[in-house]
């Protein structure tokens, strides 16, 4: 036990000698594309206006949305979970819907809060998105729903899971919170599927302070969207869908439209960061990155790396300790996977998700905002490559991860 108290002692000193470069905590994400001043005005346009929701910010924000992602009808929400669960509950479901279990949990909140059955199938090694041949396999007769997810930024195979959705007979919709301005070829994703939602929250490329966005191309969808958006009413004060308050306000529509200037920059300066990230890291042994597929652009919304505990020396949790160390944020996006949490293990069926283990047993997710300079980039990459260094000397030695 000294010999391990006295070894960790010299790995957190390690770690802070590496952390000389950075003067300050680099957190892993920092609200981007807030216009201060602008939003300040439209602010008080707002005040002046006496109309807090339901007003020209919002009108204008869904405009702008559909324009830029190439989709007829978009319905603006108070988060990107509401838009999930009125979207289910839209679409007049029963029974099971297959999900990734590698995700935010709030995917599956948005199953569980209307009733339905969570069925959770294994993810692609490559992407980290849920695997078509796998939600094949666990297609029934009580499937309602494919539920996918654009992780990280990176679409799902959008073509091969709408062709299992199209032979099953039920809608597939895309949770596409990490992915506004992510593209396949050159579609954006908000124009596959039944429906695509998105989420504007602190951590985006498109920040509202919190709010999301359903994009459709069904208008008799985005028709009783808007009306579940407020308590179900439509207009006439007597509703015929189940609803709830899930308004966005003018505030927070002013600050999303705000946001959507400078994106396509900010997409760009995201993606040379991971590819700086991708350089100085791709040497390590037993780190290995999410690949981008070719034709196909991601917005980068997060970056990770996986570590192979095996060939790099130590665990992932010992790299993630080691650069917490060392003044840089990172954590562990996602683990536990969803069905291995508290709230979803008694819905967990028992089919083996090996891939989806494995992804969330190794992902450690570093830096990445369009503000991160390159000597910062090159500052983890830095802690990193000490790491390795100490992993490689202590697995030399026999010492334990």
């Amino acid at each position: 036990m000294a010999t391990a108290t006295k070894t960790g002692m010299m790995d957190v000193a390690s770690a802070r000698q590496s952390a000389s470069a950075l003067e300050k905590f680099l957190p892993i994400v920092s609200p981007e594309g807030i216009r201060g001043d602008e939003f300040v005005s439209d602010v008080r346009k707002i005040l002046a206006s006496r109309r807090l929701t339901n007003g020209e910010y919002v009108r204008e924000f869904e405009s702008a949305a559909a324009k830029y992602l190439g989709v007829p009808h978009c319905v603006a929400v108070s988060s990107c979970t509401t838009g999930l669960l009125l979207t289910l509950s839209a679409l007049n479901l029963n029974g099971e819907v297959i999900l990734p279990s590698f995700t935010f949990h709030a995917t599956a909140h948005a199953v569980a809060w209307n009733g339905l059955e969570p069925v959770f199938a294994d993810c692609e090694p490559d992407t980290f998105c849920v695997c078509a041949k796998a939600v094949q396999e666990r297609l029934s007769p009580k499937t309602a729903a494919i539920l996918a997810v654009h992780m990280f930024g990176h679409p799902a195979s959008v073509f091969e899971l709408e062709e299992i959705a199209v032979r099953a007979g039920i809608p597939v919709i895309y949770d596409s919170a990490h992915a506004f301005g992510s593209r396949v070829g050159e579609r954006h994703t908000g124009t596959f599927g039944t429906a695509e939602v998105f989420s504007f929250s602190p951590t985006k490329l498109v920040v509202a302070g919190e709010g999301g966005l359903v994009a459709t191309r069904d208008a008799g969808l985005a028709n009783r969207l808007r009306a579940a958006r407020n308590y179900g009413d439509a207009g006439d004060s007597d509703p015929e869908v189940l609803g709830l308050n899930a308004r966005m306000s003018e505030f927070h529509a002013a600050l999303a439209l705000r946001g959507l200037e400078g994106l396509e920059e900010r997409i760009e300066r995201r993606n040379q960061i991971r590819l700086r990230y991708e350089t100085r890291l791709g040497e390590v042994p037993g780190v290995s990155f999410q690949r981008i597929r070719a034709g196909n652009r991601s917005t980068c919304k997060d970056f990770q790396i996986l570590v192979d505990a095996g060939a790099f020396g130590r665990s992932r949790d010992w790299l993630l300790h080691f650069l917490r160390e060392s003044n840089i944020e990172a954590r562990r996006y996602f683990w536990p996977p969803v069905h291995r949490q508290k709230l979803y293990r008694a819905a967990w069926d028992g089919q083996a998700l090996p891939v989806t283990d494995w992804i969330s047993d190794c992902v450690l997710n570093l830096p990445i905002y369009s503000s991160l300079r390159d000597e910062e980039v090159d500052a983890v990459c830095d802690t990193i490559l000490r790491a390795a260094e100490i992993a490689k000397k202590r697995a030399a030695a026999g010492q334990g991860a």
